[in-house]
């Protein structure tokens, strides 16, 4: 009886996790999407505003369009939440293994958080990036849909790798007519190759984010490591974001615990009779702690979605190793794989990112508080 009434309790709370991890994606989702547009659609001479991003949605794909990805962001979170908060709780009863009083303190909590947030991006990295490029593609001009059919017929080697990529009409003949003829005489014979390269040869200028979005395309165009594209950045992203949410949220809750003491008489011999903080301050608590945490983190975040964002066949990837490709910038741009040419558009869509972490702490604790009551 106490077996069935453990596992019923653990099946309440997986439950109730999974339910507040739902809302809390759902509900930010579309701040989600337009702060990952304004970070993409960001470049070295124009920037895309965010009314500009809202219009080109609605032309798109309409209203319905801030919701693209949600599934895979529902999956990546309920992974990598579950990751975090797991990681987080071993290692703080590691830490609290001897004491009197449950006690972590806040040193310890930041170092907990740091190895929280590096499981957490190893687990719904993969999922970031499926979500990213179905956000990419929500914003992304429709193809006609007349050479479709030609170029699948013409092109069984493109058709075979990428099913769903419509290449350049005009780039396409051009390479077609350079490949039956290749006449040295023709006055741009490079330029014209980079017109259409990443078949030929595989260098030059790929496929856009938006043309390869499945997860089959990505695989069979770019291989199976690019599902961890990003894992760099976002490793340094979840360590100072893990980091600082558990730092700050531990040095508010102690906080409320040691207010909350204060009423209390005869005072309390430990931290353990104090008895546990409201749902409403632990989801506010909670709230504000996601909104440090992302400003702090918001440049690797920055950095990991660009790099999520571009394309490369596996035949690049391929020609890097063998050449021994060194990526540029500074040592920490290459150890946080940061682009230096990125370095003025770090902190696009920074106030987007800190209002949907802020409001998904918030509704992720609230939500889990109110579904545990429920259940139990």
């Amino acid at each position: 009886m106490g077996d069935l009434l453990k596992n019923h309790t653990f099946a309440a709370h997986a439950a109730a996790s999974s339910a507040a991890v739902a809302a809390a994606a759902s509900a930010t989702h579309p701040l989600d999407t337009l702060k990952t547009l304004l970070q993409v659609g960001a470049g070295p001479k124009q920037q895309l505003g965010l009314s500009q991003v809202l219009e080109r949605i609605k032309l798109v794909s309409g209203v319905a369009g801030l919701y693209s990805g949600l599934g895979w962001s529902i999956i990546g979170k309920i992974s990598g939440l579950g990751a975090r908060f797991g990681v987080y709780e071993l290692l703080t009863a590691f830490y609290k293994d001897g004491r009197e009083d449950n006690y972590v303190y806040v040193s310890e909590a930041a170092l907990a958080g740091v190895a929280a947030g590096a499981v957490e991006a190893i687990a719904c990295t993969p999922f970031e990036l499926l979500k990213l490029r179905e956000q990419v593609s929500s914003a992304s001009r429709l193809k006609t849909v007349g050479p479709v059919k030609v170029m699948q017929e013409a092109t069984p080697l493109i058709s075979k790798l990428l099913p769903s990529y419509t290449p350049d009409l005009k780039a396409w003949n051009n390479t077609v007519s350079l490949l039956s003829t290749l006449s040295p005489k023709h006055p741009d014979l490079i330029g014209a190759l980079k017109q259409y390269p990443w078949m030929l040869t595989g260098s030059g200028r790929p496929p856009l984010a938006s043309d390869v979005k499945g997860a089959s395309n990505i695989m069979s165009l770019e291989g199976w490591s690019a599902l961890w594209r990003g894992l760099r950045p976002g490793v340094a992203r979840d360590c100072v974001y893990g980091g600082a949410f558990f730092s700050t949220w531990q040095f508010i809750h102690i906080a409320m615990l040691n207010w909350k003491a204060l009423d209390i008489n005869p005072p309390p011999r430990s931290i353990d009779d104090v008895g546990p903080a409201s749902p409403l301050a632990s989801s506010l608590a909670a709230g504000f702690s996601g909104a440090i945490a992302a400003a702090l983190s918001h440049s690797f975040d920055t950095a990991k979605t660009r790099s999520q964002c571009i394309v490369i066949p596996k035949y690049i990837m391929m020609e890097r190793k063998l050449l021994k490709w060194t990526a540029p910038g500074i040592w920490i741009e290459r150890v946080t794989g940061m682009s230096p040419a990125d370095r003025n558009i770090m902190f696009r869509g920074f106030w987007l990112r800190a209002a949907r972490s802020g409001i998904a702490s918030f509704v992720l604790v609230g939500s889990y508080y109110l579904a545990v009551d429920h259940l139990l």
